[in-house]
């Protein structure tokens, strides 16, 4: 479905992001890979995926580069998917400042700093798609993570600008919002969980589903790829501006 498509995808070496590039991949688009890792793991991922940058998404001026750079080396971008992002979590008061500045500089101004670069040559070719992976905390709210709801709430609020900014052309912009995913990330939350509370793993999963995933279900990286896919189909042309939920019933409560 996507052959002959070229695409970039931000924070792509592991979890949601990597899950992502292997959909668009396996619908034929040339993908290139942004985020760090062990060298081993990076060095195995280019095998798969030979385009790949190093970009650190915090600087605006690294961001730019990576546009131009995935642009040469895959002839043009025809899809963009913001997927990089970091965490920290402390009540406000203890809130590190630089964490602050760091999770709104990866999580948001990221975003923002490569649509920018990139929409002139989606509006030449009148064609584009843009998905910015926010999260359910981009749509309600949970204590202890300022920044990260801050960023999360300014992707929603960017991507509906964008949206409307192309609403008359082939360029779609849109956010998909995930709850729980099992990703690597997760998975040391959820070990840390098991060992603080003397449980099993299974029992800390679940344990961690129930506070507010009432499908007690982890999405994953897989399935967010498989929505991806369909954003970028001929069947998702109107959908504009949407923020999609992906979160078992988390922010239906």
């Amino acid at each position: 479905m996507l052959k002959g498509r070229r695409a970039v995808v931000t924070g792509s070496t592991s979890g949601i992001g990597l899950g992502i590039a292997r959909a668009l991949a396996a619908q034929g688009a040339k993908v290139m890979l942004n985020g760090f890792g062990e060298v081993a793991a990076i060095e195995a991922l280019k095998k798969e995926f030979p385009a790949y940058s190093p970009a650190d998404i915090s600087r605006p001026e690294q961001v730019r580069a990576l546009i131009r750079e995935a642009t040469e080396k895959l002839g043009g971008i025809d899809i963009l998917v913001n997927n990089a992002g970091i965490q920290h979590t402390a009540p406000i008061e203890s809130f590190p400042p630089e964490r602050w500045d760091a999770i709104i500089a990866i999580n948001l101004s990221s975003n923002f700093h490569a649509i920018q670069a990139v929409l002139p040559q989606m509006r030449e070719r009148n064609w584009g798609r843009i998905i910015n992976i926010a999260s359910t905390h981009g749509l309600v709210a949970s204590p202890q993570k300022v920044a990260y709801i801050a960023a999360k709430h300014g992707v929603v609020g960017l991507t509906k600008v964008v949206a409307l900014e192309t609403a008359t052309t082939g360029i779609t912009c849109n956010a998909i919002c995930p709850g729980w995913v099992l990703t690597p990330l997760v998975q040391k939350q959820v070990d840390a969980r098991a060992a603080q509370q003397g449980v099993s793993i299974e029992q800390a999963k679940i344990d961690l589903l129930s506070e507010k995933q009432p499908s007690k279900q982890f999405t994953t990286p897989e399935q967010i790829g498989a929505l991806a896919v369909f954003l970028c189909s001929e069947a998702a042309v109107n959908i504009r501006g949407a923020a999609l939920p992906v979160d078992g019933g988390w922010t239906a409560q």
